[in-house]
């Protein structure tokens, strides 16, 4: 399992995702939406790795993706308008997202 493959590959779906939801997705979003991968970046990797092996089932590895739902700040896109509610959606669509890119990529035990 090649984890920086996977991480690029996520990036690349929370990119596309985000553009496709806010309109208004400027380069600060793109930050917000880098300073979380990045902040998870060690995390995501554990868990993947664990989820590889067999230790975590995909509900498991959902249930902690979820855990990291607070540290998501999309503050640049609040301050471009984007309301609360729609951010929220938002937030729910990139927790699902990472885990069906995993999902669809690592082989589950």
């Amino acid at each position: 399992m090649d984890f920086e493959d996977i991480f690029k590959q996520l990036k690349d779906n929370l990119f596309a995702l985000v553009s496709d939801r806010v309109s208004d997705f400027t380069k600060e979003g793109k930050k917000d939406m880098k300073a979380f991968l990045e902040g998870s970046k060690a995390k995501l990797r554990t868990w993947t790795q664990l989820l590889a092996d067999g230790k975590l089932t995909i509900d498991d590895y959902e249930w902690l993706v979820k855990s990291q739902k607070d540290l998501l700040v999309m503050q640049a896109l609040y301050q471009t308008g984007t309301s609360k509610i729609k951010l929220g959606h938002l937030k729910n669509a990139v927790i699902r997202t990472i885990v069906d890119t995993v999902r669809s990529v690592v082989p589950i035990i």
